[in-house]
């Protein structure tokens, strides 16, 4: 059996992709929904954290539900016994119910509308638009991080992994995790998230567009979309995208120094050029 080549791997390990530099191990391929821009400088895959917005806030109901039942079960437990292990335990039902509901409501609600990830091919690099959450704690501080490091730095490995649901079934979790080496060594220092699904085609992409330019591709049928455009009204509550003014500078454009071809190649996705 092949061992990881990275010093930790990622939890989950089924095996690595190929380097950031290496030919492809398979044709380049993007989903729709996940390109957020394609040109000769820059491309932005979209990470969107929750599928569905609005979802756990529909789940929030019955917690909120439970809230209530533990209050007015208090109230009975007072009145018809004096055992105080007794309203121990509703006071702590009453705790769990209370944190799982506003933890839900706070992650719809907070969590940025994308968190995406641009990779300049000019320069490179890439960035890292990302949010720090402890999803079981709602009073905790929960921010926004950016990050930028070099391309060649990066490796990509798949992984798998099984649950258990509910009901006592069996959950398949599959994607992809980009790594970021220690320059000259196998050693991981960061790693960051890059696809919830089986997206090794989509690495392909990326690196497709990183080697020989968005020329290499094949025209998408997808439309491109800002990061903050949505139609879900309780995604609209959510905080937008926002880069730091210098980094979202820097990760669209290319250096001053930089003579080579400046024409946009947007129309491989049926959109014009972005002006300069």
């Amino acid at each position: 059996m092949t061992k990881p080549l990275l010093d930790p791997p990622c939890q989950g390990w089924r095996r690595d992709l190929p380097g950031p530099n290496d030919p492809p191990a398979e044709a380049p391929c993007i989903v729709f929904g996940a390109l957020n821009h394609l040109n000769d400088v820059y491309l932005e895959i979209s990470r969107r954290t929750i599928a569905i917005r609005g979802l756990l806030l529909l789940m929030a109901i019955p917690c909120w539900s439970l809230v209530l039942w533990t209050l007015v079960a208090s109230g009975f437990v007072s009145d018809l016994t004096n055992f105080e292990s007794t309203q121990l335990i509703v006071f702590f039902a009453f705790a769990v119910f209370l944190l799982i509901s506003l933890s839900m409501v706070r992650i719809d609600l907070s969590v940025p509308r994308s968190e995406p990830v641009r990779f300049n091919r000019i320069r490179r690099k890439v960035y890292v638009y990302g949010f720090q959450l402890v999803w079981w704690n709602p009073f905790a501080r929960w921010y926004v991080t950016t990050k930028s490091y070099d391309w060649d730095d990066l490796r990509a490995e798949a992984w798998k992994q099984r649950g258990a649901t509910a009901n006592g079934g069996l959950v398949i979790n599959e994607g992809v995790s980009l790594a970021v080496v220690k320059p000259g060594t196998k050693q991981v220092i960061d790693r960051f998230h890059l696809s919830g699904a089986v997206q090794t085609a989509l690495w392909a992409y990326i690196c497709t567009y990183m080697q020989k330019g968005p020329q290499a591709l094949e025209p998408c049928d997808a439309p491109m979309r800002d990061a903050n455009d949505t139609y879900n009204p309780i995604t609209r509550l959510a905080p937008k995208v926002q880069w730091p003014e210098a980094m979202d500078i820097e990760s669209r454009t290319a250096p001053s120094s930089y003579s080579g071809a400046s024409a946009a190649s947007a129309f491989l996705c049926g959109q014009s050029p972005e002006p300069r």
